[in-house]
């Protein structure tokens, strides 16, 4: 799996959706079929559940994912239905091409692993921890202190992928986006570039 797809969160690794159907591209990918198992509604908790299945040279493998406003962020709660739809294409795409990694679109909030309040107060002693910058300084620009890659420029294969997402999913493209994220899209950084593109693909799908 290409570095480019590969996000951390809270310490661990997770691959993007889009990762995964690059990957499954460049294996021979025959189709991908889904099947909405059950529809949102009041009486079952507004929770989607979907079946996909994919086929590949090396045989059929199916998952199932299941989405609801209580496990998706804000923006993606309007639309349930594709994310219980992409959740269950990245777990197929998993098993086709042997990817232990959790897909970021199937973990619950914003793309956010929930945390556990022990787990959240360590991370919040390793955070403070840190020595504070001095006023007009910023932690990226003290020498001595090589940038984190999540920090470096986003790649150009990330912001061609990027700008495609806006295209096809943002009314008013790429000035509503910049907007949002309150910078031009050239200056994401790569962590950036990876969680959009990790949220516009699940809108997308």
């Amino acid at each position: 799996m290409r570095e480019e797809y590969m996000i951390e969160r809270q310490g661990k690794r997770f691959v993007l959706y889009a990762g995964l159907l690059d990957e499954a591209h460049a294996r021979g990918l025959r189709s991908i079929e889904t099947e909405l198992l059950q529809a949102p509604s009041v009486e079952n908790g507004e929770v989607a559940v979907a079946r996909a299945v994919v086929r590949t040279e090396d045989g059929k493998f199916s998952g199932i994912g299941d989405a609801s406003p209580q496990n998706v962020g804000r923006a993606i709660a309007p639309h349930i239905i594709r994310m219980a739809e992409t959740r269950a294409k990245a777990r197929a795409l998993r098993d086709a091409i042997n990817v232990g990694v959790t897909a970021l679109e199937e973990l619950g909030g914003e793309g956010e692993e929930p945390a556990a309040p022990a787990r959240g107060r360590a991370e919040q002693t390793r955070v403070s921890a840190a020595p504070p910058a001095q006023v007009g300084e910023s932690r990226d620009e003290r020498p001595g202190e090589p940038l984190p890659k999540e920090a470096l420029p986003a790649t150009r294969k990330q912001l061609n992928y990027l700008e495609a997402l806006i295209a096809d999913v943002v009314e008013d493209g790429i000035g509503k986006f910049e907007e949002m994220v309150g910078k031009p899209v050239s200056e994401l950084t790569r962590g950036e570039a990876s969680e959009w593109i990790g949220r516009l693909s699940g809108r997308a799908a």
